[in-house]
């Protein structure tokens, strides 16, 4: 389960949330499978921007982007969209993966022997620094949720993360828990970043 789908339910009943997400995608493979044009034909006042994960190396080709170009490139490419439609982008940085290491904790600052299913990268920084450098380079609000969330799951622990996963062993994804708690914290930056919007939470 992705946080999108509880986000959708801490919202008054004025605001109507869609949820353009799909599984496995990147910044680059979402928009090269003609996705973007259904959110454009939504209308929506704001959208959330989220990706990294699956932009990783390893994750091959047609979906992985480098953080200092590309997936800024692709990052600015939907900012435009989105404000030519007359939309309210926000950008938001990964979450982190549940990958603790030795000493209980999870690493913001990637190293060389963190690697991840075939060879991928875990700490996701520098997706994250390149999505802070671009909402600040187009002046959009931005929920730095891959901070936020490394702080959480240290500050909770391995075992209480543990129960997040949807099966033993998956570090990456959400049972309903796991997708509540992040949910939870989206909307605790948004009513921060975005304080307009956040009027409209319960």
């Amino acid at each position: 389960a992705g946080w999108g789908l509880a986000f959708a339910g801490k919202f008054r009943s004025n605001v109507r949330v869609l949820n353009f997400a799909a599984g496995g995608r990147s910044a680059k493979s979402w928009l090269a499978e003609g996705r973007l044009p259904a959110v454009l034909e939504a209308k929506p006042d704001y959208v959330f921007i989220q990706f990294g994960h699956n932009g990783q190396p390893g994750k091959g080709p047609e979906r992985e982007t480098d953080p200092a170009t590309t997936y800024r490139d692709y990052l600015r490419q939907y900012v435009k969209e989105f404000r030519a439609i007359g939309a309210e982008p926000i950008l938001v940085s990964s979450v982190t993966r549940r990958d603790f290491i030795a000493d209980g904790t999870i690493r913001l600052q990637p190293t060389a022997d963190d690697s991840y299913g075939e060879g991928v990268t875990r700490p996701l920084l520098p997706w994250a620094e390149a999505a802070k450098a671009v909402a600040a380079e187009v002046d959009a609000p931005f929920i730095d949720l891959y901070r936020v969330s490394v702080a959480y799951h240290n500050r909770i622990g391995k075992a209480a993360s543990a129960t997040f996963s949807p099966k033993p062993g998956d570090i990456t994804h959400f049972n309903e828990l796991g997708a509540e708690a992040i949910a939870n914290l989206v909307v605790d930056e948004l009513r921060k970043e975005e304080p307009e919007l956040a009027k409209s939470l319960k």
